[in-house]
């Protein structure tokens, strides 16, 4: 299970990183502004640091279940956001990140922690 959570890891943080930098380097939405795109891709970014390096290092492991459940958290907001522009497929993305977020969450906090 240790190995599972390890790969789930790397691969949100593979995706929230780069998620994260396209929200930095180029903040565009129809109805938010570019300062809260950016903020948002912020924190993005950092979650996919937070995901791996803690975990990597031994130093602060605490934060790695921390980030993942931020995540989850903004992949909830997420939904809400892309449900009220009635765009079902980018649910369907978010849903499945907050899953794996999830998932991690609940290995990292309980059984699986390091």
């Amino acid at each position: 299970m240790n190995v599972f959570l390890w790969i789930v890891q790397g691969v949100l943080a593979a995706a929230f990183a780069a998620s994260g930098y396209l929200k930095i380097t180029k903040p565009q939405s129809p109805d938010l502004s570019p300062r809260t795109v950016r903020q948002i891709g912020v924190a993005e970014f950092s979650a996919a640091f937070g995901l791996v390096l803690p975990a990597a290092t031994g130093i602060a492991t605490v934060l790695t279940p921390l980030a993942s459940t931020g995540l989850a958290v903004l992949m909830a907001l997420a939904m809400g956001y892309h449900a009220r522009r009635k765009e079902p497929a980018h649910m369907a993305i978010n849903a499945v990140l907050l899953i794996l977020a999830a998932i991690v969450s609940w290995g990292r906090f309980g059984p699986h922690a390091f």
